[in-house]
């Protein structure tokens, strides 16, 4: 039998409590103990993957290095626990039932009637153990809370689970809300006391409480909820609100967490050195005055802040790389209606991010306000539709091409210097059909992106169909704009960069995808460098004269 040991994560109360990161945390700690850990997803949906769900419904869509689209959480592993990720990392409803359906009609059930219990559980237990090769800990978030009809198959599916493996084997984290209410001012474990009694009555016990709360959980309360809920008084943990999420698994081992979990499972670890995690959190939390930046952050989706998750985190990991505060400002691009208007917006800004999409809204916006970055020179970087919007804005205001945009967006133009892929020519499904996952990326040998990644080779994530045409390469390299990163077979363009211009990146992959705290992503690194760089200018040039280019050099060490 497997040694493997297995963790599942289950929620209650109410949705977006933090079980992601809470099973992050737990995860960190236990690879910090020597433990090899992956974490997997249960989402409860009956979409195959989030691939085609709004960004204002489902938040970000994360991607993996094998092209699996994938909820946000997945994110927050890979960022926790150091690893990367793949498809079997994320399993939905959908998924589930596709792969049923498919035995089905193959004939694979002999003729037997197919149903939730066993096949559908059957398929889900078969997802859990499809990860235990290689691992010491798998960790399993169920998606949705307690009492959802979605979650059902998903928790009697882990309830078995412990029957097969056996309870030495196996642990039930269970995340609750104990709020606080004004008007008493009391803190309330009822809501938690009812979620535990909706779990048991499944057939699940937990071992140990999370209990999400604003204000610190007295002794006498944690015994209340230890005896009305049935657990022991030492697995009644806390998870307060924090300034950074990074703060989690520090105030978890506090609280002894990761021992408890490691004495239930019978893992004999060493005990884990977070003083480099603590050193990280530092950063973030107390960077020195001088060293503060404000990032605005223009797109389509920018109402709800989930949508660009990744892109919010690697631009703090940017800041940890320089010891540097990083506010961020999400600004919808449909506010950039001129020049005036967007002067007015951007000029107190140290630097633009332009994060992807889809479709046209907000489009014109977004070519506004990379127009005015570039030429008052501040700072910007471009990530896929930010790449393709650059270029559209470089082709009409420097190249003075007529009538260009993307043919994503105006499919007749006369210049259409975005174009859809050769590889998505003909394809019908909107589901996983992109150019998704890990593809190789060669960088111009003297580049300021290669200077940026110390090589000229990388690997990175891309979701997107369409691309730079090539017809209209030669011509923007006439007028300035450098094509720095190709595919190996040159017949992508992967990045772009204004050589006179004192940092102006584009890039067609999501770099944000591989970017963790304790190794910030060397583009966000080098646009927050640049970003403190144009800060330091702007407030030395009254006095000494000094411009963004000088100040940029004085960061390179």
């Amino acid at each position: 039998m497997s040694s493997t040991k297995y963790i599942f994560v289950t929620g209650g109360v109410v949705s977006s409590l933090g079980k992601g990161i809470a099973a992050a945390s737990l995860g960190r700690l236990l690879a910090e103990r020597g433990l090899k850990v992956t974490i997997q997803k249960f989402d409860p949906y009956i979409n195959v993957d989030p691939g085609t769900m709004s960004p204002f419904q489902h938040g970000e869509v994360y991607v993996t290095d094998d092209g699996a689209e994938t909820d946000l959480d997945l994110g927050h592993y890979e960022r926790f626990i150091d690893r990367s990720l793949s498809q079997v990392n994320n399993v939905t409803t959908g998924r589930i039932y596709l792969a049923v359906i498919t035995k089905e009609r193959r004939g694979e059930y002999l003729g037997s009637t197919v149903q939730v219990i066993p096949h559908i559980t059957d398929e889900i237990k078969s997802a859990i153990r499809r990860l235990a090769p290689d691992h010491d800990v798998v960790i399993t978030e169920i998606g949705g809370t307690v009492g959802d009809i979605e979650s059902l198959p998903f928790l009697e599916a882990i309830r078995q689970f412990r029957q097969e493996v056996g309870r030495d084997n196996t642990l039930f984290i269970h995340l609750t809300l104990v709020p606080f209410i004004a008007a008493t001012a009391e803190l309330k474990t009822k809501p938690t006391q009812h979620s535990v009694r909706e779990l048991m009555q499944i057939g699940i016990q937990p071992d140990i409480l999370v209990c999400r709360t604003e204000r610190p959980l007295s002794e006498d309360l944690k015994r209340k909820i230890a005896q009305f809920c049935n657990v022991d008084f030492g697995c009644v943990v806390e998870s307060p609100d924090v300034k950074s999420i990074y703060e989690i698994p520090l105030k978890l081992h506090e609280q002894g967490l990761d021992k408890e979990v490691c004495q239930r499972l019978r893992l004999d670890t060493k005990e884990p050195d977070l003083r480099g995690w603590a050193a990280m959190v530092e950063k973030i939390l107390n960077p020195p005055p001088s060293h503060r930046v404000r990032v605005a952050v223009v797109g389509k989706y920018t109402e709800l802040a989930d949508s660009y998750k990744s892109i919010r985190e690697a631009l703090v990991h940017g800041g940890i790389a320089h010891e540097c505060g990083v506010q961020i400002d999400w600004i919808a691009s449909d506010c950039f209606t001129d020049q005036e208007a967007t002067g007015e917006l951007l000029s107190s800004y140290d630097a633009l991010l332009v994060p992807g999409g889809f479709g046209v809204r907000g489009v014109e916006g977004m070519l506004e306000a990379i127009r005015w970055v570039r030429e008052h020179k501040l700072p910007f970087f471009g990530i896929c539709l930010g790449l393709q919007t650059a270029i559209i804005e470089f082709a009409r205001d420097v190249c003075k091409l007529p009538d260009t945009n993307s043919s994503e967006f105006a499919p007749e133009c006369e210049n259409p210097v975005i174009a859809l892929m050769r590889s998505q020519e003909g394809i019908q499904e909107m589901g996983g059909t992109m150019r998704l996952g890990a593809y190789p990326c060669r960088l111009r040998p003297g580049s300021r992106v290669a200077q940026i990644y110390g090589t000229v080779e990388v690997s990175e994530r891309h979701r997107h169909r369409y691309e730079v045409s090539n017809a209209y390469r030669d011509v923007l390299a006439e007028f300035g704009l450098r094509c720095s990163g190709l595919s190996p077979d040159g017949s992508l363009v992967e990045m772009i960069e204004l050589p006179d211009h004192p940092w102006f990146v584009g890039c067609q992959f999501h770099p944000e995808l591989k970017s963790r705290p304790m190794h910030p992503h060397p583009l966000f690194a080098g646009f927050i460098g640049a970003a403190l760089a144009h800060r330091r200018a702007a407030s030395a040039a009254p006095a000494e004269g000094a411009d963004t280019v000088s100040a940029l050099a004085g960061l390179k060490d």
